[in-house]
């Protein structure tokens, strides 16, 4: 065996649990005759004072057998034999704490946590939205401006391809060709100045599972949970699915919408005061932001 694949094994052992002494004698041994530990320690440069110790070890995990004992011989089992042991009792290490944890988490059964990994810039939320596009198999609702679409134009079309229905927000033009499913555009607010519309986002969800949500206030310092739970990626896609219903009731609506709550619906974000008119009945001069 050479040094590099005996460094690799011995490396590989320690990581299954093994001591670097125990994963070193038994290197040792595979393959070789029986072995003293005076002439394996010689073989491995493991101290003499530690290579019995070492064997006695390797023993008790049945990774070795004793031959003799004047003087004592060691002879390493073979490998699939000891993978074998160590993936059983690592199963069953397993089973063993997924009890113990049920018991513990018993009482506990209504303090869930929601843990949701976080990006924290644009590059790599690109790149997890392209990986989420790229495993769709079924149906994708995705919302976003169209500066953020326009990256992911090539996976939006390759899904398609697949067969990946898409269900599409977009604020601004849409920079991409949906033949599988629709493109919505965001006109509701289009031509209105809201404070906030340098705000960018994106979100999207994948066969109701891969979910990722991004928000920009600022236009370019973002913020982003990625997630995988259900009671989160319901939020997700509600949240699409009703901004899509919205402008799609705009724009067969249009003239009536902006007459009842004025250019950019305005009217329906502004707080309701006791005593005033109607929303439709109301002027209104001060900026409000979406």
């Amino acid at each position: 065996m050479s040094g590099d694949a005996t460094a690799k094994a011995v490396e590989q052992l320690t990581e299954l649990g093994f001591s670097q002494y125990e994963a070193r004698a038994y290197v040792g041994l595979l393959g070789s005759e029986p072995m003293t530990g005076y002439a394996l320690a010689n073989r491995t440069g493991i101290p003499q004072p530690k290579v019995y110790e070492t064997l006695r070890r390797l023993e008790e995990k049945d990774a070795v057998v004793r031959v003799g004992d004047n003087p004592a011989r060691f002879l390493a089992v073979p490998s699939d034999q000891l993978l074998a042991q160590v993936d059983a009792g690592f199963r069953a290490r397993v089973a063993e704490s997924r009890r113990s944890l049920a018991e513990v988490s018993q009482g506990q059964a209504n303090q869930r946590a929601h843990v949701l990994p976080s990006l924290s810039d644009w590059e790599s939320v690109a790149a997890t939205a392209s990986g989420i596009l790229r495993r769709a198999t079924q149906h994708v609702y995705l919302s976003a401006h169209a500066d953020q679409l326009t990256p992911l134009e090539a996976d939006i079309s390759d899904a398609q391809d697949r067969g990946v229905r898409f269900d599409i927000l977009c604020f601004g033009p849409s920079p991409v060709t949906v033949h599988n499913g629709r493109t919505v555009q965001h006109t509701s607010t289009e031509g209105v100045l809201y404070r906030h519309h340098q705000a960018r986002h994106l979100a999207v969800v994948a066969d109701n599972h891969d979910t990722l949500w991004a928000l920009a206030p600022d236009g370019h310092d973002w913020a982003a949970a990625v997630i995988n739970d259900p009671l989160f990626t319901a939020v997700v896609k509600g949240y699409i699915r009703h901004d899509l219903y919205v402008q799609q009731i705009y724009a067969d609506f249009p003239d009536e919408l902006r007459t009842r709550y004025g250019p950019g619906l305005q009217h329906l974000v502004q707080p309701s005061n006791a005593g005033e008119p109607p929303l439709h009945g109301r002027s209104e001069t001060r900026p409000r932001t979406a």
